[in-house]
């Protein structure tokens, strides 16, 4: 690396560092109050809550220390902690009616900052007021709010704002199919989740917004920064094979092709970018392809079931 490329570098993550001094970034994330079956939707919720506290956001959640929003709080306040920072990172938000339904235990004594919304309406549009919302594994509590917030993103009355779906083990794969068709048919408009598929894509989402997204003044604008950068998040994540690589780097190098590099170098790259998403695609489409085939197994065996039992009853 020559002495330009080295400066060039340099000013580009000082440039970062001015851009992104404010701390404390919000996110509200929604999930169930239930952990799920499988222990890997408890980890990777926790999971979730640690990364939140590494990277200096604050989380805005519905109030609970149960499932898998009280496995992300737990992570939040255990990651917060370990860094002794000041002051809390959690707002919780609720309406009168749950918070009388809660008991005390040892989450709930550590969220100082609580706002009680006198109905539902008013706290979702409270809790919309985060920078981004994560959507983790939950039941029709969490469909209900992610289905608002996409009905209150599409008639205007929500900033478009990021929306990553959490997608452990595949949890989300039938929903994202379905809200695809959705908008083929002509019934809704598209809406840019960004998908992650374990904890450490999503670190590199939350940094890649913290570092790299630019709010639109526009609908179009928010609308197009989010797809640029689902689309270039794969290649990111192929980049970044250890903990020795870092996105302030990559980030860094991709600005140095593409204010100083040749046209060769600049396609180069570009071409690497769309083999990444391509990639990244094909895998996602051959998990899904795995799970409906588990689907297709289990509701030929409860045919199989139903068949048997009518035969019994006809004997």
């Amino acid at each position: 690396m020559d002495k330009c490329e080295t400066e060039t570098i340099e000013q580009v993550v000082d440039s970062f560092v001015e851009e992104n001094k404010q701390e404390g970034l919000r996110v509200f994330v929604a999930g169930g109050s239930r952990s799920g079956h499988d222990e890997i939707y408890v980890d990777e919720a926790y999971n979730l809550g640690k990364q939140i506290a590494k990277m200096d956001f604050k989380l805005d959640f519905g109030l609970s220390s149960s499932g898998i929003m009280g496995s992300v709080a737990r992570g939040v306040l255990d990651g917060w902690n370990k860094k002794k920072c000041k002051g809390t990172p959690i707002q919780g938000i609720t309406t009168k009616e749950y918070y009388s339904l809660y008991e005390t235990d040892e989450i709930l004594n550590q969220i100082e900052d609580v706002i009680v919304a006198q109905t539902l309406e008013e706290r979702k549009l409270k809790l919309l007021n985060a920078d981004f919302v994560v959507f983790a594994p939950g039941g029709v509590g969490t469909l209900d709010e992610l289905a608002y917030d996409c009905v209150a993103m599409q008639d205007g009355f929500l900033t478009i704002k990021p929306f990553i779906l959490y997608n452990i083990d595949g949890f989300f794969h039938h929903l994202v199919e379905y809200l695809k068709s959705l908008a083929a048919k002509g019934f809704a408009d598209p809406v840019p989740f960004i998908i992650v598929d374990n904890s450490n894509e999503l670190s590199i989402v939350f940094r890649l917004l913290k570092l790299r997204y630019k709010k639109g003044n526009t609908i179009a604008e928010a609308y197009s920064a989010t797809r640029q950068l689902i689309y270039e998040l794969p290649y990111f994540i192929k980049k970044k094979v250890d903990n020795t690589v870092f996105v302030e780097d990559i980030i860094a190098q991709m600005e140095n092709t593409s204010l100083h590099g040749t046209a060769e170098e600049r396609q180069y790259l570009a071409d690497e970018i769309e083999q990444a998403y391509l990639e990244k695609e094909i895998e996602r489409m051959y998990d899904r392809l795995a799970k409906t085939g588990r689907d297709t197994s289990v509701v030929s065996d409860k045919l199989s079931s139903l068949k048997k039992r009518i035969k019994a009853k006809g004997k």
